[in-house]
């Protein structure tokens, strides 16, 4: 038996069990720099609050709904997600982080288990410890157990929060009653094929000839069909060592001149770095993007990048930085405000084992040195040991005007109690 164990309304949850004043009420959560909404309580769903609205233009909706508006607080919701996480692993050691709000997990050997009892048992745990409510949804296969867990937290006064798959009889009454879009793994383009052939529930989709699906589309299609008829054919995802790496943000102001954007460029390529050496790799390819704001009509617009072969594989933060630094010096334009900015790092080797140059390699010291900086950072937090050309404040510049405190990070936002 599988199990999804999701959140609820997790980031506007995080708030809540910090700030009890905020429990009841509407909440919305804005993207970086306080763009737009990406995460709202169930009463500011209530209230008509879309997903993604731009908060420039909801701010008069939001002050006459009482609509408490927060920054987003990662941090926080970070910390939170991982002691989630860590309690379910005290339940079973097969835990698939999924998201930062939601895990699959693996019962292997739990056959004599009343899974409806230890679903309740990990929810009350969970809100216990942390302060959290979660909805638990189990059955025979990772498909239905998404489906299960919509059904307990659509019906949470029925359900308790725990759904339970474990018959025939459930498994198609659960297909009838999901509507094709709300499939985990139906996407906007097979949902509209799917329409076209008659299909409007998970059910329909299922009773679909299984020669026809792998024809039509693809293997994946296929797996997740077999899934919701019960078979399972999606297992739990291994961590795997990544492809690429990318750190891309925007600029919490546009900025026109070079030296800002230097120095946002050294302090995504630091961090690219930083996630190559924790993952043991390094990189052969650099690649450097630099965007004007697409949403200003009236000012001049300017998308470029620029792709850089290194000589060597690299994982050292002085070389990748120099090298994005140069790369974004040679397409930045003057007069143009630039928005956003990234850094990519790819064709990626083992640090240990790959091919040597014959003329040029990295400077011995380097490893050594990007060593002692990964430990110290690591000790001290907050990133006390960087480059020269980064800004010596702050690792991530976004407007962030209405953001709560750090209560689990930051030793100087923590609860007093008098």
């Amino acid at each position: 038996m599988y199990a999804l164990v999701d959140c609820n309304n997790f980031y506007a949850s995080c708030e809540r069990v910090f700030n009890p004043n905020l429990r009841n009420k509407p909440i919305a959560i804005l993207s970086n720099n306080d763009g737009c909404v990406i995460s709202r309580s169930d009463e500011a769903k209530a209230l008509g609050l879309p997903m993604g609205a731009p908060i420039f233009k909801w701010e008069g909706f939001c002050k006459a709904n009482n609509i408490n508006v927060l920054s987003s607080n990662y941090p926080l919701y970070g910390d939170m997600s991982s002691r989630v996480m860590t309690i379910l692993e005290q339940f079973t050691p097969d835990v698939e982080v999924y998201s930062i709000d939601e895990a699959f997990v693996q019962f292997k050997g739990f056959e004599n288990y009343d899974f409806d009892d230890y679903g309740i048992q990990m929810r009350q745990r969970i809100l216990k410890w942390t302060g959290i409510p979660t909805c638990v949804g189990i059955a025979p296969t990772k498909a239905l157990s998404k489906v299960a867990n919509k059904i307990a937290r659509k019906f949470p006064n029925e359900t308790k929060g725990v759904y339970v798959i474990d018959s025939e009889e459930k498994r198609i009454k659960a297909l009838k009653w999901i509507k094709l879009g709300a499939v985990w793994g139906i996407g906007r383009g097979l949902q509209k094929r799917l329409k076209a052939r008659g299909c409007k529930t998970a059910l329909d989709f299922v009773q679909l000839p299984d020669e026809w699906v792998r024809k039509t589309f693809s293997i994946t299609e296929w797996r997740l069909k077999k899934d919701l008829e019960g078979i399972a054919k999606l297992e739990l995802d291994e961590l795997q060592t990544k492809r690429a790496i990318a750190t891309t943000r925007s600029f919490e102001y546009t900025f026109s001149d070079i030296d800002n954007i230097k120095e946002r460029i050294s302090t995504f390529a630091t961090s690219c770095a930083e996630k190559l050496r924790k993952q043991g790799s390094s990189c052969h390819i650099i690649y450097v993007i630099l965007r004007s704001d697409r949403h200003k009509k009236n000012e001049k617009q300017h998308r470029t990048s620029k792709v850089v072969n290194l000589p060597y594989p690299t994982n050292s933060s002085l070389v990748i930085s120099n090298y994005a630094v140069k790369s974004v010096v040679s397409i930045f334009k003057k007069g143009i405000k630039y928005k956003r900015a990234g850094v990519v790092v790819t064709g990626l080797v083992p640090t240990n084992n790959h091919q040597l140059h014959l003329f040029e390699n990295e400077d011995p010291k380097h490893e050594p040195l990007m060593r002692a900086i990964d430990r110290l950072n690591a000790k001290y937090e907050n990133y006390k040991i960087k480059l020269g050309n980064q800004d010596l404040k702050r690792t991530w510049k976004m407007r962030q005007e209405r953001l709560s405190p750090r209560y689990t990070t930051n030793i100087n936002d923590i609860i007093k109690v008098k």
